[in-house]
Parts: C-alpha cells; sequence; structure tokens
C-alpha cells in the first residue's frame, strides 16, 4: 500500500518549489517555448526532476509519464503509471497569474487510482482516491447537481454564439483545475474539443469522478490511460444530469474537429 501522507508531503513540497520561482510572488523566471506556442520554464524542468526521483522512490515499480520527460515506451509493461504534469497552466505561471497547479496522478491498469493537485498561489490542495471520494484542503467533496444544460457555469472567457445560453465563470490557464471547478460546485460543465494528453487530465478526472461528475471524453465516451499514443481528443466534466445534453450538443463540432486537427 502506498504511503499516501508521504506522498502528500512530495507534491505539496513540488508545489512550494515552483512557488518559489512564481512571478507572481516577485521571482525571476527564465522561460522559452518548446515549439512555437508551447511554453516552458525553468520551474517546469525543476519541479518535473524532483517529481521523478521523489516519486521513483515512493513507488520503484510505477513507469512514468510526464509533459517534460522524454517518453519512454517501458512504461506500457507496468500496471501502475505515474501520471505528471509538474506544471499545469505554464501560461498562467508564467505571467504571474494564479491558474497553475502540480498535477500527479497514479494509474493502475489504465484507470486513475490516486490524483491530486497541489495549487499553492491559490491555497488549494485537491485530492481523490478510486472509490473513496475527492477532498478539497480536507473537505469532502460534491460535484455540481444541475438539472439543465441552459444556464449551466462553464470556465470560459468568450462562448460561441450557439452556446450563449450557458454562463461564464473563471477561467484558470490549467486545464486541471477547470476541471476540478465541477469537482467542487464552482462550475457546471467543461469541455475541450481538441486532442490533449493524459498527463493534463489524469488527477483532475478523477477528482471529478470521486465527487460525483460524469467524466468522458469529447464524444462522451470513457478515458483510459497510459496508452502507447498518450493522448484522447477532448474531454467532457458535468454535473451527471446535463452530460448526454451537452455530448448531443456537441457532437457536430467535436466530429469536424477531431477529423481537422
Amino acid at each position: 500500500m502506498i504511503d499516501r501522507a508521504r506522498l502528500e508531503e512530495i507534491c505539496r513540497e513540488a508545489g512550494r518549489m515552483a512557488l518559489r520561482q512564481w512571478p507572481g510572488a516577485g521571482h525571476a523566471l527564465d522561460s522559452w517555448e518548446k515549439v512555437p506556442g508551447s511554453p516552458v520554464c525553468t520551474a517546469d524542468l525543476e519541479v518535473d526532476a524532483f517529481l521523478h526521483r521523489e516519486l521513483g522512490r515512493l513507488l520503484p515499480a510505477a513507469g512514468w509519464l510526464s509533459e517534460e520527460t522524454a517518453d519512454d515506451p517501458a512504461r506500457l509493461a507496468h500496471d501502475l503509471v505515474w501520471l505528471v504534469d509538474p506544471i499545469d497552466g505554464t501560461r498562467d505561471f508564467i505571467a504571474g497569474r494564479a491558474g497553475w497547479a502540480v498535477s500527479v496522478a497514479l494509474i493502475s491498469a489504465g484507470k486513475p487510482l490516486i490524483g491530486m493537485l497541489f495549487a499553492p498561489s491559490r491555497d488549494e490542495e485537491w485530492s481523490a482516491v478510486a472509490g473513496q471520494g475527492a477532498w478539497l484542503n480536507g473537505r469532502r467533496l460534491e460535484a455540481s447537481t444541475r438539472a439543465g444544460l441552459p444556464g449551466a457555469r462553464v470556465p470560459a472567457r468568450v462562448l460561441p454564439l450557439e452556446d450563449r445560453d450557458l454562463v461564464t465563470v473563471e477561467r484558470p490557464n490549467s486545464i486541471a483545475l477547470r476541471i476540478a471547478m465541477v469537482a467542487g460546485d464552482r462550475a457546471d460543465l467543461l469541455a475541450t474539443l481538441r486532442w490533449g494528453f493524459e498527463w493534463d487530465i489524469a488527477a483532475a478526472t478523477l477528482i471529478a469522478r470521486e465527487a460525483g461528475a460524469a467524466v468522458s471524453d469529447a464524444f462522451g465516451q470513457p478515458l483510459s490511460f497510459n496508452k502507447r499514443d498518450p493522448q484522447a481528443f477532448g474531454v467532457l466534466v458535468s454535473a451527471p444530469a446535463i452530460h448526454a445534453a451537452a455530448v448531443a450538443r456537441l457532437a457536430d463540432r467535436a466530429a469536424h474537429y477531431a477529423a481537422n486537427p
């Protein structure tokens, strides 16, 4: 059995490491683009190295998949795999905004077993264990129970014309935090219509599911993790009663964008 207290302390220290370089607290930071449109900074790499080392010591039998580490296909032979985004929401981090978090998930047989999001600039620690519920700062979470799609709260800055019956709320750059907002009843619906990576969503989707939210890809199909190609098309997290309506509303758009990446 994994030492959960030690896991929490490792994630907490990773958050503190990032916070010590966060421009929002007045610190200097080196950043650049891995490829055009994909920013990275020194904090990403330092937190990644720390988590790789400490999580490896905590659970030597587990494989590793992270945004900032070259993918090793050997992970496919492991039943247990760490999925890590050392700083999810790097754009907000670099800009000194608080919409970022350290995201750590432990995957077992393709499904999240443990998920943790540490957002020290927001004083938030989100966690979940499969079958045991989800928590924010020690408080048990209950996801949104909204019954109708019109009026649903969505973390977005601007809505397409066809979605103007929805309501915008805060939109952190971190997709993990936007998913967690549904878990914490701060939003009713989160949907993306693009190809994304497993490390972005593994921890947060477990937190949402354990809080009672409905979780799927953009087509309403179950998510799976530690695939050979660690991508999925979109993620849709919502109050259970509006999930089917959200899938139906997005169906044509999802089909179009999936076929025209």
